[in-house]
């Protein structure tokens, strides 16, 4: 009886040892909804014409964006300098598509302490991000529209609503990606 518990118990210890050897399945892998997130690698300069209204008295913005691919490629991370009528501003923020809800995604955290998550749509040219925000204690529903002009540029625009119905443009303006892009990050 003796010998025959041993027998099974060296059985299931080696069974066990022989199961944790074997190779674990391969990583996940990149889909083409990242590789969509591909046109925004690298390193842009950014302008707007700001509308006076509830964001500000309006006028002219700049900015850079330094975009590149988070090692494994599932990622986009951006770091953003901005300067515009309400001041300097810098924010960090990650790209990236939820395969579940099937929609891109967006968050940004931002130096005047501001939290944006976002989902979005890509049509093939035109990016479509939806965010619910929060204004001064109001209910807001927001659209940024991007266009891929070409691969070096896209004009872009953001939308504010209070009904969820009708949209006003609060600032728009053009994206120029710059030479030196090649040099960014690629993902693999």
């Amino acid at each position: 009886m003796k010998r025959a518990f041993a027998i099974a118990f060296v059985a299931v210890l080696l069974s066990g040892m022989m199961a944790s050897a074997q190779t674990p399945p391969p990583a996940p892998k990149p889909g083409p909804e990242q590789k969509n997130l591909s046109y925004f690698v690298g390193t842009w300069t950014v302008t707007g014409d700001l509308k006076p209204g509830a964001m500000g008295p309006g006028g002219k913005t700049t900015g850079s964006d330094h975009i590149e691919w988070m090692p494994g490629g599932f990622f986009l991370v951006s770091h953003t300098q901005e300067s515009g009528p309400m001041g300097k501003d810098t924010a960090l923020a990650v790209y990236g598509y939820d395969p579940d809800k099937k929609v891109y995604t967006f968050d940004e955290f931002n130096s005047v302490g501001e939290m944006v998550h976002a989902t979005g749509t890509f049509d093939g040219k035109v990016w479509t991000w939806s965010a619910d925000l929060n204004m001064g204690g109001k209910a807001i529903k927001s659209h940024f529209i991007l266009t891929e002009e070409s691969p070096t540029s896209y004009s872009y625009k953001f939308e504010m609503s209070e009904d969820g119905t009708n949209f006003a443009t609060v600032v728009d303006g053009t994206g120029k990606k710059s030479a030196s892009a090649g040099t960014a990050k690629k993902k693999k």
